[in-house]
């Protein structure tokens, strides 16, 4: 719903008031930790929008660039004593301002669009472009957002789990799945794997068509046509008849719950673990880093559930990526709008992995995963990567 101007300030000022300045979401904050800047911190970026929702200072260049620059990964608000709802705060004052000059719209629209990245994908594929894809890039600009997008072209060649299609029963819960855009085409594999385990401990799936929730134009300060997208997740589940939302993705999740405050949207690790006794997997001796991205521990809240499946594998050697660094950097759009800086995250990111000395690398998150992908092309590693659900699935007893 579109707020009158007068009414967004009001919000953001009284959000921003809820702040003491105590500052203990500094040494959460990975900008803070990038620049040691106080504009670049939660605290700063709060008496920045205070000041623009008051009238105290103008959205010049030099002073939006630090809201531009928040990652929206919510470790200030988790660790926050006020209980400041940051993340409210933080769309409200993009709403207010606008999205920046250079946001890549043409790039975005695209990636907002499944039917596009699949063309895209086969035309990929066909053409050879992970043979020649390091020449073109290098050909574009440092700061390219399109030099940055191609960096991540994923050429994943993870085998599809096949759904168990359990015959229905009566009285089993119907559980929504929302595809999303990019998930829908990059983590494909694992939406088949969240059904097949699903399907496994009683649930009944209803998958919705695939497009954006949202998120992206939420978070660039795109409000009217978030608030379109949000529409059309409200008649997609209208049409559903299911009890529960799910994603694979949890960087849906804010944006799913915008749009549906009444209704439960979660991580499908959660209903998983409601039911873990149903579910048994054969070992697989392998050691595993898991990296646990910022959605996932921040709106998800999930990560115990997860540590818990993932322990139910025999011989599995899990290894969690340890935070700090607290963000990889790729934070939705923010890896193709600001690519130096997201690469400086991910470099630290990297560097923790590296010291684990894992065969393979688990993300729940496609944005983080394909971002740290390209860090390890760059770098010459060579983990495999994939979704959690993706290894459950492939492991679960009586599946192909």
């Amino acid at each position: 719903m579109k707020s009158p101007p007068h009414t967004r300030k009001q919000k953001i000022a009284a959000l921003a008031d809820q702040c003491v300045q105590c500052g203990l979401c500094l040494p959460t904050c990975p900008t803070y930790g990038l620049d040691g800047n106080e504009a670049e911190s939660p605290r700063g970026r709060i008496a920045i929008a205070a000041a623009l929702a008051r009238g105290d200072a103008e959205p010049t260049a030099t002073l939006r660039i630090h809201l531009d620059h928040c990652l929206g990964c919510l470790n200030c608000q988790r660790v926050c004593p006020a209980n400041v709802k940051y993340d409210e705060l933080l769309v409200e004052t993009r709403a207010l301002i606008g999205p920046a000059p250079e946001r890549p719209r043409q790039l975005l629209a695209m990636l907002k669009q499944p039917t596009l990245l699949r063309l895209a994908s086969r035309v990929a594929d066909a053409t050879g472009l992970e043979r020649w894809k390091k020449r073109l890039t290098d050909r574009l600009p440092a700061n390219s957002a399109w030099r940055a997008a191609l960096a991540t072209w994923s050429d994943d060649g993870t085998a599809l789990p096949a759904s168990l299609a359990p015959s229905p029963e009566a009285g089993q819960t119907v559980v929504a799945i929302f595809p999303g855009c990019v998930a829908s085409v990059e983590d494909e594999t694992a939406e088949r794997a969240a059904v097949t385990l699903l399907q496994a401990v009683g649930y009944r799936i209803h998958r919705l068509p695939a497009f954006c929730c949202g998120a992206m134009d939420l978070h660039g300060g795109e409000m009217e046509m978030a608030d379109r997208l949000a529409e059309r997740v409200r008649d997609s589940w209208r049409n559903a008849g299911a009890a529960q939302l799910v994603t694979v993705t949890p960087g849906c999740l804010g944006a799913l719950r915008r749009a549906l405050p009444d209704v439960s949207v979660t991580d499908p690790v959660t209903l998983l673990a409601e039911r873990m006794d149903r579910l048994s997997f054969r070992p697989l001796e392998r050691r595993v880093a898991l990296h646990l991205p910022c959605t996932q521990l921040n709106v998800a809240r999930s990560e115990s559930a997860l540590q818990k499946l993932l322990s139910k594998v025999p011989s599995l050697d899990l290894a969690v990526v340890p935070r700090p660094p607290h963000c990889c950097g790729a934070a939705g759009t923010h890896m193709l709008e600001f690519p130096e800086r997201a690469a400086r995250l991910r470099d630290g990111v990297l560097g923790q992995i590296a010291i684990l000395a894992p065969q393979q690398l688990l993300s729940s998150n496609i944005g983080c995963r394909l971002h740290l992908a390209a860090g390890m092309d760059k770098h010459g590693a060579h983990w495999p990567h994939m979704h959690p659900l993706t290894l459950l699935a492939q492991q679960l007893e009586n599946s192909p």
